[in-house]
């Protein structure tokens, strides 16, 4: 915050904490940009912390003819996956067919899907047979069952890697905050010139001053386009997509599952996930943008129906451990539709008045996403032209981490215990992201910091009181802080809890 204070020109300020704004804020600061970031929540609390956790070139824009975006998406996702390790791997999918016209045009499909990979393809697909298939998916309903086809994608911790992120900007010189929220733009001769913000815990303002304003906050984004000309339309048509997580029994294995064909067009995934099951997703266009949006019950019942019409170990309400629900930031199209056919590439824009605004897009390329904003911004800003620096980058630094937790256990040995016994979740974890991830209350820790509230909401208010009672003895906070956060925490979780 204190370089808020100072009266710093800035380069490039980013709005938006999310992958597209701390990809953004990365690559400005390796091009040697003055970087500022400012995230009015913590990062990656929208959309970007409530993906179907794949990184992937997406079969299913392959069916609707997109190849150039498929391209990329595979290219962007071979990157990733060899610049952040320690956060992603390579996951096994089997797509179920039903006849053997299906397995030909679906074999035939993602082999193409893996040619497209090129160089960085992650494995052959095979055409499996119907006894392999049920290898595969111990839990498959094998009925009318015709085989299977094995294919290779990505899989990643979305909110861990939107914090690596964050730290790797940092360590690139950027300046990067959180709970710092934009609530106006400064102008000079129709121009923005400088952003105005305030600090939401303590409600200080601050005026900064900037050559480029880039505008990444997902599904947020039409707000900060009418806050910089209120006649704009909007530029996103936000969609709703839910995810239950279960026990791994309904689904146990290591492979995922795809199914191509739901009843609305889109496509079901299966996927294990720090030992349990994500299920999803769904597609429902909505018209109003919250932080904490809601599932609808059509679209839990749609996510349990499937997923049992193709299982034998059938998934009840009870069963469900959490349900979260994420916005998709798409671009607003000319004519009406659904919603599943939208596009996933990404729009650029530019005001008259400079500001620049990157949205739609998907968490596999934020960083081809990022590298064209601060292209344009660099344009926009007058600044010394740098090329992009981040298609091999190392993002995090797993080593410093793990020296860093030493370091903590070494001064409270105690800290080393779980904070539950079913979870590997130590509380020196908790002490680590209050002193080394900008972590400032309690859903920071069980939302995105460790993913408990995602993986099991009820256990996560559980130990809500634990972690708050660590989080006051670092952040220096007293009991009334204390049980307030517990409180607000307890709140926010029961709304991933199927009554």
């Amino acid at each position: 915050m204190q370089a808020l204070a100072t009266d710093t020109i800035w380069d490039i300020v980013v709005i938006g904490g999310g992958a597209t704004g701390l990809g953004s804020a990365l690559d400005a600061a390796t091009r040697g940009y003055k970087t500022l970031l400012i995230e009015s929540h913590d990062f990656a609390k929208g959309t970007s912390s409530r993906s179907t956790k794949l990184v992937h070139g997406g079969v299913r824009y392959l069916e609707q003819g997109n190849i150039k975006l498929v391209r990329e998406a595979l290219r962007e996702r071979g990157y990733l996956l060899k610049n952040a390790p320690h956060l992603t791997s390579i996951q096994t999918f089997i797509l179920p067919v039903f006849s053997w016209w299906e397995k030909m045009f679906y074999g035939l499909g993602l082999k193409f899907y893996d040619l497209l990979s090129g160089k960085l393809s992650l494995g052959d697909t095979q055409i499996l047979s119907k006894k392999e298939t049920v290898a595969h998916l111990p839990t498959i309903n094998a009925k009318k069952l015709s085989g299977g086809i094995l294919y290779f994608d990505g899989q990643f911790d979305d909110s861990h890697l939107a914090i690596e992120l964050a730290a790797t900007a940092i360590e690139k010189g950027a300046t990067v905050i959180n709970y710092c929220k934009a609530i106006g733009f400064i102008k000079t001769n129709g121009k923005i010139t400088g952003v105005e913000c305030e600090d939401i815990l303590s409600e200080k303002k601050y005026a900064i001053k900037t050559k480029a304003v880039i505008n990444a906050t997902g599904v947020f984004t039409n707000a900060i386009v009418q806050m910089d000309d209120q006649l704009q339309h909007d530029l996103v048509s936000p969609s709703q997509g839910i995810h239950l997580v279960v026990d791994a029994k309904f689904f146990p294995g290591m492979d995922a599952m795809m199914i191509p064909k739901t009843d609305d067009g889109r496509v079901l995934f299966a996927v294990p996930w720090h030992n349990k099951v994500v299920l999803g997703t769904t597609d429902t266009p909505i018209d109003i943008v919250t932080f904490e949006p809601k599932p609808l019950e059509e679209e839990i019942e749609f996510i349990i129906t499937h997923m049992n019409r193709y299982c034998t170990s059938l998934i009840t309400r009870a069963d469900i451990n959490s349900v979260y629900v994420g916005l998709r930031p798409l671009v607003k199209q000319k004519r009406k539709g659904s919603t599943a056919l939208i596009s996933r590439e990404h729009h650029l824009s530019v005001s008259p008045t400079g500001l620049i605004t990157i949205t739609g897009g998907k968490w596999t390329t934020y960083r081809k996403m990022a590298a064209d904003v601060v292209d344009n911004a660099g344009f926009i800003g007058k600044l010394k032209k740098e090329k992009c620096a981040t298609a091999h980058m190392p993002i995090g630094d797993e080593l410093e981490k793990e020296n860093r937790i030493k370091e903590i256990l070494k001064k409270d040995e105690s800290l080393n215990e779980l904070i539950h016994p079913s979870y590997p979740f130590t509380k020196a974890q908790i002490v680590y992201a209050v002193k080394y991830e900008m972590a400032m209350c309690i859903e920071d820790i069980l939302a995105r910091r460790i993913r408990l509230l995602f993986l099991d909401a009820r256990i996560a208010i559980a130990v809500a009181p634990m972690v708050g009672g660590i989080m006051a003895s670092y952040l220096n906070k007293d009991k009334n802080w204390e049980a307030a956060e517990i409180d607000s925490f307890s709140q926010l979780a029961e709304q991933y809890i199927l009554k």
